[in-house]
């Protein structure tokens, strides 16, 4: 096993035991999440008695700290310099045609074609997919070392599209093609979605950025401090999601199992599409990265909160909603380590396009 390990560059580990035994603490999250759930009394009760915008309060305040430190080591001052170029602009163009057009509809025919005799777990599951992420992603695009200012700007761009989008889509994909249930999406319930996953630690670590970034200690203390809360939390966040599903996971096996088809397929099919069109492409891997986590990542508080708002806490919907984020979480970790194994053969040497590092000039003791 050491010499496997050896034989792994330094830089795919990362530096902290967290980072480099990441895969371990996951699954065992996992598991001990379902135990929790199926073996402590009344933990589901509990877990989900407060809620924070129809999502479970300790699974929403998780998530806010999760992105916290991810949004306090962003550039915003270098934005605009970014996508002043074409090119730029056309990787965000190519996104957005991913996130909202190939993505939704791949995610249709995969439900449609692995569970044609299970309608409500094909709606959940398409309520996942019509989802685009605005949280996670930026966890994922991280640990993979991507570009941290384009998938910001990604991110940002997603979440006002979902505004506008994701109610129309979710309705024609359900109800109309899907021939579902007929329902009334709340547009309040998405622009909360976004106001609270996205606008509230986009606002915290801009302004904490903002205040203290000329100051030396912010770079070298702070942010490496703070950034240890984001995979923390993520663990915390594991824990509580397997808890609160521990009894519909061990009680409707057979259904999770088949549930979880469409996803990992939706998840391999559309981050290995992504990547070779990166690849083929030329496209440097600091912005292949982002480009290839957007594409493949869902907005899974958005499709739980309108599934449990369309159908009840109860429903079959709600569960494929929530079944999403479980087969999610280990599949993206594991396309981490895919995506940082594909750069070590075809990226070594290729330049990114990410930003300079900070001059010091500006900071003070």
């Amino acid at each position: 096993m050491t010499n496997l390990l050896g034989q792994i560059p330094q830089n795919m580990w990362g530096l902290s035991l967290i980072d480099t035994l990441l895969p371990l603490w996951i699954i065992i999250c996992m598991v001990g999440g379902v135990l929790i759930g199926y073996y402590v009394p009344n933990v589901e009760t509990v877990l989900d008695a407060a809620k924070f915008a129809d999502v479970s309060l300790p699974i929403a305040i998780g998530l806010l700290v999760m992105m916290y430190p991810v949004f306090c080591r962003i550039k915003y001052e270098e934005l605009g310099e970014l996508f002043k170029g074409r090119f730029m602009r056309n990787q965000l163009f190519f996104s957005l045609a991913i996130n909202w057009i190939v993505a939704p509809l791949l995610m249709v025919a995969l439900a449609w074609m692995t569970l044609p005799d299970l309608p409500d777990y094909r709606s959940g599951v398409i309520l996942v997919g019509i989802a685009r992420c605005i949280a996670m992603v930026l966890i994922w695009n991280q640990l993979a070392e991507g570009n941290q200012e384009f998938c910001a700007v990604t991110v940002a761009v997603n979440s006002l599209m979902q505004i506008i989008l994701y109610g129309p889509l979710a309705y024609f994909y359900v109800v109309i093609v899907g021939k579902g249930t007929a329902f009334h999406i709340d547009m309040w319930v998405i622009f909360r979605s976004v106001l609270i996953y996205m606008g509230i630690p986009l606002l915290a670590g801009f302004l904490t950025r903002w205040i203290f970034r000329r100051y030396e200690w912010y770079h070298k203390t702070f942010v490496p401090a703070v950034g240890k809360l984001s995979l923390l939390a993520l663990l915390y966040v594991i824990v509580v999601m397997f808890a609160l599903q521990g009894h519909e996971i061990v009680d409707d096996i057979g259904n999770v199992l088949r549930t979880a088809v469409p996803l990992i397929l939706y998840f391999l099919v559309v981050f290995i599409g992504v990547l070779l069109w990166c690849m083929a492409t030329k496209v440097p891997y600091d912005i292949a990265v982002p480009q290839c986590f957007t594409a493949a990542s869902n907005n899974f508080e958005l499709a739980i909160a309108v599934a449990v708002g369309t159908y009840g806490v109860k429903s079959k919907e709600a569960l494929a909603a929530t079944i999403g984020p479980l087969i999610e979480v280990p599949m993206l970790l594991l396309l981490v380590y895919v995506i940082k194994f594909v750069r070590t053969r075809w990226y070594p040497s290729q330049p990114s396009v990410q930003s300079e590092p900070e001059k010091n000039d500006d900071l003070e003791v």
